[in-house]
């Protein structure tokens, strides 16, 4: 059976952790097996053998980078209740959290991977930008009050409201500066906030 059809051994799931620490560091661009089993204490041989091959233990990185995501996603967009929080508080908490100087790791990660998505569609870095699109539109539309989450205009806004974070997060890690992009990320919560309001 292939890695991709076998419940991971614990030893795979090991060093598949091994390599996401390593690739939160150094990237995934110029990844090599010999210096990243080097660096986790394998070898390129056993990497071969649990991954397939480097495409194989790439799209294993990428799918831990995208659970990661979800799951900060889904923790952050949800309210302690049952009723949605709403687009605007929803992103707010979704911003505050990827300006954190501590996430930029995964998110230099996340932003490398989703580039080479485009630009190399038919490698193991395929559908990555897609699936994070419609990842991240599902859990802000899971925020929204369901007439809003249901109507046209709810689709337009939570894509309006995703493309404010994508950019601002852009914009936060060629330049670092965090005060600057929170003052404008909040500047389009507010019009966003008032565009709600108008809907009621």
């Amino acid at each position: 059976m292939s890695p991709e059809t076998t419940t991971p051994s614990a030893r795979q799931t090991e060093l598949l952790d091994a390599a996401y620490c390593y690739a939160l560091e150094h990237g995934l661009a110029d990844l090599s097996l010999r210096p990243l089993a080097a660096a986790i204490g394998s070898s390129p041989r056993v990497l071969m053998f649990l991954f397939g091959n480097k495409d194989g233990l790439v799209r294993a990185l990428l799918a831990k980078a995208r659970s990661d995501e979800l799951t900060m996603l889904d923790r952050l967009g949800q309210g302690a209740g049952a009723e949605p929080i709403g687009l605007p508080a929803a992103v707010e908490r979704v911003w505050e959290w990827l300006a954190a100087v501590e996430h930029r790791p995964l998110l230099r990660l996340w932003t490398e991977a989703y580039a080479r998505s485009l630009v190399e569609p038919e490698g193991a870095w395929a559908g990555f930008a897609r699936s994070t699109v419609d990842d991240w539109l599902a859990v802000l539309a899971s925020c929204q009050p369901q007439p809003e989450r249901d109507s046209e205009a709810g689709a337009v806004r939570r894509t309006a409201a995703l493309a404010v974070l994508r950019g601002a997060l852009l914009d936060l890690l060629a330049t670092d500066d965090r005060q600057r992009v929170t003052a404008a990320v909040r500047h389009q919560l507010a019009a966003l906030s008032s565009d709600a309001a108008g809907q009621c």
